[in-house]
């Protein structure tokens, strides 16, 4: 039994996320996709723990979802757009 389960739809050979169903975003479907989700939100938890002022804890929160934003952007497969849920191609 595994305490992770990847979703059922494989994406391609180098991205690591799948698009949602519905809506806008994606999801992660690999290793290295929940790695770095899994990352992403230690960094966070991070600044927020270890950064004196809110400025610098803000500052520092917002550099790293868009950095976090734009890998996985960048490694969806498919692309973001809105979904409805169908099998829309």
């Amino acid at each position: 039994m595994r305490l992770i389960e990847l979703p059922t739809e494989p994406v391609r050979p180098g991205y690591w996320f799948a698009p949602k169903r519905y809506g806008v975003g994606a999801v992660p479907a690999s290793r290295e996709g929940w790695l770095l989700t899994i990352g992403f939100v230690a960094l966070l938890a991070a600044v927020g723990a270890w950064l004196p002022g809110d400025k610098a804890k803000l500052a520092a929160g917002i550099a790293l979802v868009v950095v976090f934003t734009t890998v996985v952007w960048m490694k969806t497969d498919g692309g973001w757009r809105w979904r409805w849920g169908g099998d829309e191609e």
